[in-house]
């Protein structure tokens, strides 16, 4: 099969659920299905709109209980390790990550063997007193505090986590991680398991390889390992391996080689022939950290769509604001948005709107987008969406517009509102970004791991 780079990613997009809204309202039995399509699905703690990994299933889901997700990885359904990132994972993959824990990591097992009184001092924490979050350690090393200035007990916990000797329990009210001991959290994720069980490290990078082709739709060799963050070395030869074995199919993008698993046959053959594309009805919103554009080369080679967030930018040198989305309408990724869910004053406020260059503003995107920023203003309990400003100008007024036709109300005047008061810390200073983190994207706690401080 011959791939064009449009067809290609309707297949990415049909692969990932993305295609079509969704026919029906959702269910809890929704939520593991949409992650075991994606494979993983990535955290992220920032709750400017929706945190990540809620807002990644909203685009599949639409309207949804996000405290589905929270019940599930209670429940034992699925687990949370590192994989992209660190994600939520289906619970019958563990022995692929247990595997990475006995082998692995090897800056958390030399953290942890200059550190034994800490992580002795723990573990008889988590034993004798059961399930805890970090923050029931008391801190006495006399600093401050913030991401990278862990309190010994907190880096403890978090080696103890990547080890696998600890695991997430559940995430409380606040989204903090609570750890317990691995073996009575897989009396619920993985009951019986031994570590015999666990398949060699060959079967484990054979089995994520074929899960990110799978994921991806169809992907050529140099996008594969970034799915899982594999390594990218040999990646060629193995996909060819498993070509030659039948458990892949080849195929091509334009010129290039590339692969289709063969779960993905049918939609491979209707993409290939240029009859999925017309089928592409979605318009929605994007996190940062969804599938589709976590892999930012990925995005700008078959999307054309160059994007970074820009949390980690001073405010003066951001182009398209703080936690910016892409915008996804019938296949295409036509532009983004920068949002915040004001949920005390039930406002979804859209603070700066762009249009990739050469996208045009017709009846189809005004009434999708309207539709999908109606959709989440709706499902964040902040019914009434305001837009700013945007790129092109004209766009506010239409789009404004557009989303009285879609709540059956006038829209009221933009110049009319008067912005709202911004967020102030306790010495006056403008509260916006998070502590305060490396600028180069990717990094953070919920990116990196424990072993970048």
């Amino acid at each position: 099969m011959r791939f064009s780079r449009v067809a290609a990613r309707a297949l990415l997009l049909a692969a990932q659920g993305l295609d079509a809204p969704p026919e029906r309202p959702a269910t809890k039995g929704d939520v593991p299905g949409c992650l075991r399509r994606m494979g993983v699905l990535q955290i992220d703690s920032i709750a400017v709109v929706a945190r990540s990994p809620y807002l990644v299933l909203w685009s599949r889901l639409g309207s949804y209980e996000p405290r589905w997700l929270d019940d599930l990885l209670a429940e034992g359904v699925l687990f949370e390790y590192w994989s992209h990132a660190a994600c939520f994972i289906p619970s019958e993959d563990y022995g692929l990550y247990r595997r990475f824990m006995l082998e692995g990591r090897e800056k958390t097992r030399a953290w942890m063997s200059a550190h034994p009184e800490e992580i002795a001092r723990v573990l008889e924490r988590v034993r004798e007193g059961g399930e805890v979050r970090s923050a029931e350690f008391e801190r006495t090393d006399g600093r401050a505090g913030g991401w990278w200035e862990w309190k010994p007990e907190k880096r403890a916990l978090e080696h103890l986590f990547a080890a696998g000797e600890l695991m997430i329990s559940r995430r409380d009210p606040n989204f903090h991680r609570v750890y317990d001991l691995r073996e009575r959290v897989l009396e619920r994720t993985s009951p019986g398991w031994e570590d015999a069980l666990a398949p060699s490290y060959e079967e484990v990078q054979r089995a994520l390889a074929l899960g990110a082709v799978r994921a991806l739709g169809v992907t050529v060799a140099r996008w594969v390992p970034d799915y899982f963050r594999t390594p990218k070395r040999g990646v060629a030869d193995l996909l060819d391996q498993l070509a030659d074995q039948g458990a892949l199919l080849r195929a091509r993008i334009e010129d290039e080689p590339a692969y289709v698993h063969p779960d993905n046959a049918g939609m491979a053959e209707a993409a290939a022939s240029g009859g999925l594309g017309p089928s592409l009805t979605t318009t929605t919103l994007l996190s940062p950290f969804d599938p589709v554009v976590w892999d930012r080369a990925r995005a700008l080679e078959l999307f054309g769509f160059e994007y970074r967030i820009e949390v980690y930018t001073p405010a003066a040198r951001r182009r398209y604001g703080y936690y910016s989305l892409p915008i996804l309408h019938r296949g295409e990724l036509v532009g983004r948005l920068d949002a915040k869910a004001h949920r005390k004053e039930g406002l979804f406020e859209v603070k700066a709107l762009h249009l990739e260059p050469g996208v045009s503003v017709a009846e189809d995107l005004l009434s999708g987008l309207a539709g999908a920023l109606r959709a989440c203003a709706v499902w964040h309990g902040t019914p009434e969406v305001l837009v700013r400003r945007s790129d092109p100008p004209g766009l506010v007024e239409s789009l404004h517009a557009a989303i009285g036709k879609e709540t059956g109300t006038a829209p009221e005047p933009v110049r009319a509102r008067t912005p709202l008061a911004p967020m102030l810390g306790p010495k006056g200073a403008r509260v916006e970004a998070p502590p305060r983190r490396r600028e180069r994207e990717g990094y953070g706690p919920e990116r990196t791991g424990p072993e970048v401080p």
